[in-house]
């Protein structure tokens, strides 16, 4: 028996190696050489025509280049692989795709703090979005990310998000009073339409086309690049440019896989992701101005309001900041408000 046991202690240290998980693919003693590759998983909600869509195509080809082959990209557009952007980002954060591309506002269910962009008439304008998100404010959120396994990269953007309807021109909260309303699965955004006096209540995108359709809802709201590609100008007849909420995007990816890349693939990573926000800013404004006009031309009517039919809607959304400053917290509320003043 004992001479036995020197074979039985070599193969149980065979054994033990085979065991031990793969340090990667790379040639370098730290494992993480030139030679390792790897690759991203994009699964989104817009559809190819979007401008999220577009500019992820280039930061795709860009990442592939400058990382010389050595990172792959995969984009799946028009929620192929995930119904909705909670679902994509939950599958990022538990690591079974590598990013997505979703609107900030569901990530309100993980960190509170993220609510501070759904508040009504937070921003005058893009540029004072564009200072707060890629300022403090959002440098800060984006941090905070790390702590749900999510990595931050940049913030996109939907547009300002408007009203629409089959009455006529939303002029005043007494014009959407009592209207069944669709918001977004947000009570914010819930809240925000209760305070307007509508019968709001929050429903799937998805479904959203045909609850319209059969009368489910009256109205609904969303940034025009949504009412044109989705066509929903075949069940409402009229938006009014009410510019309630800003909404952006983000560039999301999971922590740990950003963290596992060497240091060279992240630099191309995020130099990538810069490149993507202002590609995808400047198509984003460029389709709202071409899709109001193809609006018009499917016989929707575009109305605007003046600076004091929008303070109408601004006072009545007193109670909604009252509600949620405390949550999101006074600081921050006031220096995001602060980026209309700089």
């Amino acid at each position: 028996m004992k001479k036995f046991l020197p074979l039985v202690f070599i193969l149980m240290l065979v054994v033990a190696a085979c065991g031990r998980p793969d340090p990667g693919k790379s040639s370098s003693t730290e494992g993480k050489g030139e030679g390792e590759e790897f690759k991203i998983r994009i699964p989104h909600l817009v559809s190819e025509e979007q401008s999220s869509h577009i500019a992820a195509l280039d930061f795709k080809e860009k990442i592939e280049k400058d990382s010389d082959g050595r990172i792959k990209v995969e984009i799946f557009p028009n929620g192929s692989l995930f119904g909705s952007d909670r679902e994509a980002i939950e599958a990022v954060q538990l690591g079974n795709v590598e990013m997505t591309i979703p609107a900030v506002a569901p990530l309100a269910s993980f960190i509170d703090k993220f609510m501070v962009f759904d508040l009504p008439f937070l921003f005058d304008d893009n540029e004072a979005a564009y200072r707060a998100l890629d300022g403090e404010v959002g440098e800060g959120l984006l941090k905070e990310l790390e702590s749900k396994k999510l990595k931050g990269l940049v913030f996109g953007e939907n547009g300002f998000r408007h009203m629409s309807n089959n009455k006529g021109a939303i002029t005043s909260p007494a014009d959407i009073k009592g209207l069944k309303f669709r918001t977004l699965e947000n009570p914010l955004h819930t809240d925000t339409f209760k305070a307007f006096g509508a019968n709001a209540s929050p429903f799937a995108f998805g479904e959203l086309y045909t609850a319209l359709q059969q009368g489910t809802y009256d109205a609904m709201e969303s940034p025009i690049s949504l009412y044109y590609l989705n066509k929903f100008y075949e069940v409402q007849s009229d938006v009014t440019l009410t510019a309630h909420v800003y909404a952006a995007t983000i560039l999301l990816m999971n922590n740990e896989f950003f963290n596992g890349l060497p240091e060279d693939l992240q630099e191309v990573v995020m130099n990538a992701a810069k490149e993507f926000r202002t590609e995808q800013r400047k198509i984003a404004q460029k389709q709202d101005i071409e899709f109001m006009e193809n609006l018009r031309e499917e016989g929707m009517e575009i109305h605007e309001i003046t600076p004091e039919q929008r303070d109408l809607f601004r006072q009545a959304t007193k109670s909604v900041y009252e509600k949620y400053t405390p949550i999101i917290g006074e600081e921050l509320v006031e220096k995001a408000q602060a980026a209309n003043e700089m």
